[in-house]
């Protein structure tokens, strides 16, 4: 019976675009990318290589959902949710006002500083998008800050989370590409708060050019008791601290990513105690998020470590790899260059899970033979997936935003303001890739 319907006799090069194809109608019907690589990786298993071959997908499954590192993945997500239903994050921006709130553009700027002190939290972009669109957003508007730099601010910041430790982007990157997760964090370290500075440069200056974008609050907005103040700093003075020796542990050594994963969740779930807002509902629906969150991902990554092995056990591993070291020149740049199109084009439509599950296993092993760091490649993919984040039609934070954005707040609104954002986004990637130096100054 296989035989009649043996794929390989047509060739790997048409077997590729047979597969492309094939996955791109199923996508385009809407259904979801987990199911689309787990139908097409078995139907190519079948009638490319045989029936014998599942027992191989099914192992592949296994060692990818009982890795070790993974274990990491929920703990910080289950630290973002807890963060989300929190008081932190609003306490958090409060406390900015402290300092950044008689400058012009004050709000934006602190709304960045919470952003990075977010990301610094939890590693995930959904959650802290929509906190920011529910603290900042109203606040600036009704400011008579510009619409456009005020939506821009909160998207641009919410998307931190992609670079800064502990990025979950990062975690999944580790773990495909099995290089030092603890290592992956300290490159992007550099990189992650310099594109947060660059922001803030952006907003002072347009600000300071133009007034009108952001005028100063008064006096009396930001008035504040000696009480109140001390409530706010001792509210987040624990969070904070433990942000801060979740990554401390792992920079030095002293506890794994899984462990400091751990020791975060034990932390913020104190913080939430002594501020007296734990209880049973918001463990709950915490626990539910991260469920759905972590459900997702292994879904996807199943399917993709499906679909992965199936291809290179149809030697389609070493033709995609001959393809791209044969492009253009040759020359490791102009690769590199592809490669991040590649990741551009990707990220215009589909999730960077899926992104990263589907092109690291390919592009890792050239990007090692053509002698740049594994390391420093993590760090230009997170950063890659960054502008993915903010890019039509796609952009999961314009959709993040929208969804508590005003009603006259439209899609077209929000990827207009992301712009000057994006640009400075491909700024920074530009210097990564031409100064390796800012990952890999700690080597």
């Amino acid at each position: 019976m296989f035989e009649l319907f043996d794929l390989s006799v047509i060739g790997i090069e048409w077997g590729s675009l047979l597969m492309l194809g094939i996955m791109f109608v199923l996508l385009a019907s809407g259904m979801p990318l987990a199911i689309v690589t787990g139908i097409v990786a078995l139907f190519f298993a079948v009638f490319w290589i045989g029936p014998h071959a599942t027992p191989l997908l099914i192992s592949r499954i296994y060692s990818f959902s009982t890795s070790y590192v993974f274990v990491a993945v929920p703990m910080f997500v289950l630290m973002a949710a807890i963060l989300d239903r929190s008081g932190i994050a609003r306490d958090l921006f409060n406390a900015m006002r402290l300092v950044g709130g008689k400058i012009r553009g004050g709000v934006a700027v602190q709304t960045l500083v919470v952003a990075v002190f977010l990301a610094a939290m939890s590693g995930i972009i959904g959650g802290e998008t929509v906190l920011l669109g529910l603290l900042a957003l109203p606040q600036m508007l009704r400011m008579g800050y510009n619409r456009n730099l005020a939506i821009g601010v909160v998207c641009a910041g919410g998307a931190l989370g992609t670079m800064v430790p502990p990025s979950i982007v990062l975690i999944i990157y580790g773990l495909i590409a099995n290089v030092s997760i603890g290592d992956l964090f300290t490159a992007s370290f550099v990189p992650g708060f310099l594109l947060a500075i660059f922001y803030v440069i952006y907003v002072l200056v347009r600000c300071y050019i133009d007034p009108s974008l952001a005028p100063i609050a008064d006096e009396q907005e930001l008035s504040m008791s000696s009480a109140e103040k001390w409530k706010i700093m001792s509210g987040v003075a624990l969070p904070v601290a433990v942000a801060f020796t979740v990554l401390g542990s792992i920079y030095a050594g002293i506890a794994s990513v899984t462990e400091a994963a751990g020791i975060g969740v034990a932390g913020i779930t104190l913080s939430t105690w002594v501020r007296g807002e734990l209880n049973w509902e918001l463990m709950r629906e915490s626990a539910k998020q991260t469920l759905r969150t972590c459900g997702m991902i292994i879904w996807i990554g199943i399917g993709a470590t499906m679909i992965v092995g199936v291809y290179n056990l149809m030697g389609g591993m070493r033709f995609v790899e001959n393809l791209i070291l044969n492009f253009g020149d040759g020359s490791p740049l102009s690769i590199l260059l592809l490669m991040m199109a590649i990741l551009f084009l990707l990220g215009l439509f589909l999730d960077w899970v899926g992104i990263a599950l589907l092109t690291m296993p390919v592009f890792v092993p050239i990007i090692i033979q053509l002698g740049y760091d594994p390391i420093w490649f993590g760090v230009v993919f997170s950063m890659n997936m960054q502008i993915s984040f903010l890019t039509p039609p796609f952009g999961p934070a314009a959709f993040y935003l929208k969804s508590v954005a005003p009603p006259d707040v439209t899609l077209a609104h929000i990827f207009r303001a992301v712009l000057p954002f994006i640009g400075l986004q491909v700024l920074a990637l530009t210097l990564l890739v031409t100064f390796p130096v800012l990952a890999l100054w700690w080597q």
